[in-house]
């Protein structure tokens, strides 16, 4: 273990820094030769990952910054959060890739561009050793943001390539007790917190010493944010209590409400209107409050206060409301950056745009980080994997010498969304060639075979589909672990 940590990092031995100095930067080079190149990237989501999976590492000396060691697989957070796929069906480890790739569990916190210099906080627990001052305090961290505490010492990496693919958090509007009692969905450990507050809520309401009404504020589920995230979470919830949860709590499945708010005149604004009725037709029919034009003015502990609707108690709460844009992406300042959003503004070789107007030739930025100025696209997952792929050709290229001018170009192969009861709808009405949308059983079977071809490895296509079919025969497990 050791002989493997002098492997990763190598340079001159220094003695042991004295305690007063123990938060002071340290700088870490690569141990690859010296014509390799070193390409660092920051985040391992849909844009980050992806450039990993198809980047050159014989000719680059490749190095992974993020906060956690693991590829989220999010279109099927909603399936584990319910138990319909287990965990480890969502993710994809990081460490597939090494050695021939170093990795760094940690956040990057400034990035000195003249200098090409990062610096990175570490997300791993605290070391006996290390002074901790500077590390977050346990009750300054949320749901959200809920990786371990940092060590409290940073450490630099120089880099000859940069990739920014941080992503972006989840947006809260500064609605107060948000953060701190809200669940958001962007992880698997968002999926798991999300699981286990479920069986608590119908385990705590099946305590004989409650009453119904208690019980039906325990099993009240409001979910804040009508976008494919909010429904789809919705229509999981949905088969999980007209299933498991009929069959084992009888009379509690009675009393359980599912609620979904959002500020829009509709709930999936981003697809067809049509396509949205038939989504808020459906809904309606299976008993789902759909309460739209609502605003949240504060949360608190079991119950939040709607401006058109007063206190409304809770016993899970799901925000998913959109993007805020990443801490490091706020602190970078000589970079243009869209206004609204605050992502950063590349041009068409996705390279980043300084305040000058120049293009930086060594930096790029993808993913819910950054957009194409002049372009508007999603901030989806689609359009992140879709620029990892242009870039990790492009990298490909340019570390042979070879020319790469052609431009990114984001095709569109439309939006899915689950509804419920194997009925989903299939929006391709914005695609670049063949123009068509779906709803129903046709489209549960698109959205399905969509999400079974896009998983990246063959465990992961061997583990999805069977534990569709496990669930399907034996049903979810309701076990509280």
């Amino acid at each position: 273990m050791f002989k493997a940590r002098l492997s990763v990092v190598c340079g001159r031995v220094q003695p042991r820094p004295a305690k007063s100095s123990v938060t002071a930067a340290r700088t870490f080079t690569s141990s690859a030769p010296r014509s390799k190149q070193r390409l660092v990237i920051l985040g391992s989501g849909w844009g980050g990952y992806e450039i990993l999976r198809a980047i050159d590492k014989k000719r680059w000396n490749v190095t992974m910054v993020s906060p956690t060691n693991a590829f989220n697989f999010t279109p099927l957070l909603a399936s584990c959060a319910v138990g319909t796929l287990e965990f480890r069906c969502a993710v994809e480890p990081v460490r597939r890739f090494s050695p021939q790739v170093t990795c760094y569990q940690a956040w990057c916190d400034t990035i000195d561009f003249k200098q090409k210099t990062l610096k990175c906080m570490p997300a791993t627990a605290p070391l006996e050793f290390e002074g901790s001052a500077s590390a977050p305090l346990a009750g300054e961290t949320t749901k959200e943001t809920s990786y371990p505490l940092g060590t409290g010492n940073a450490f630099n990496l120089r880099y000859d390539k940069l990739v920014i693919a941080v992503g972006a958090y989840s947006q809260t509007f500064d609605v107060p007790g948000v953060k701190e009692h809200a669940h958001f969905l962007k992880d698997v450990r968002d999926a798991r917190a999300i699981r286990t507050r479920i069986i608590d809520c119908f385990e705590q309401a099946n305590q004989p010493v409650l009453s119904d009404v208690q019980r039906r504020n325990l099993l009240n589920f409001c979910i804040v944010g009508g976008g494919p995230t909010g429904v789809e979470f919705s229509a999981e919830l949905h088969d999980l209590l007209h299933a498991e949860i009929e069959r084992h709590y009888p009379s509690l499945a009675r009393m359980a409400k599912i609620t979904l708010y959002d500020v829009a005149p509709n709930i999936l604004g981003s697809f067809d209107k049509s396509l949205g009725v038939y989504a808020e037709n459906k809904f309606r029919r299976d008993g789902i409050s759909i309460k739209t034009r609502h605003h949240v003015e504060r949360v608190e502990k079991d119950r939040m206060f709607v401006k058109e609707q007063g206190e409304v108690p809770f016993g899970l709460l799901v925000w998913s409301t959109g993007l805020a844009p990443n801490p490091l992406i706020r602190s970078i300042d000589c970079l243009q950056k869209h206004d609204k959003t605050q992502s950063l503004f590349t041009d068409q070789n996705l390279n980043v745009i300084t305040n000058e107007g120049h293009a930086d030739p060594d930096v790029w930025a993808i993913g819910d980080a950054a957009n194409i100025k002049g372009q508007l696209h999603p901030a989806t997952a689609q359009v992140a994997n879709q620029k990892g792929k242009y870039l990790a050709q492009k990298l490909n290229k340019i570390v042979k010498d070879q020319e790469h001018t052609k431009p990114f170009e984001f095709q569109n192969q439309g939006s899915l969304a689950y509804l419920g009861d194997w009925k989903a709808i299939y929006d391709r009405s914005s695609a670049d060639t063949v123009k068509t949308k779906e709803t129903g059983r046709v489209a549960w079977l698109l959205w399905r075979s969509a999400y079974f071809t896009m998983t990246l490895s063959i465990r992961n296509k061997i583990l999805v589909p069977t534990y569709w079919f496990l669930n399907w025969i034996f049903g979810r497990d309701l076990t509280r672990f």
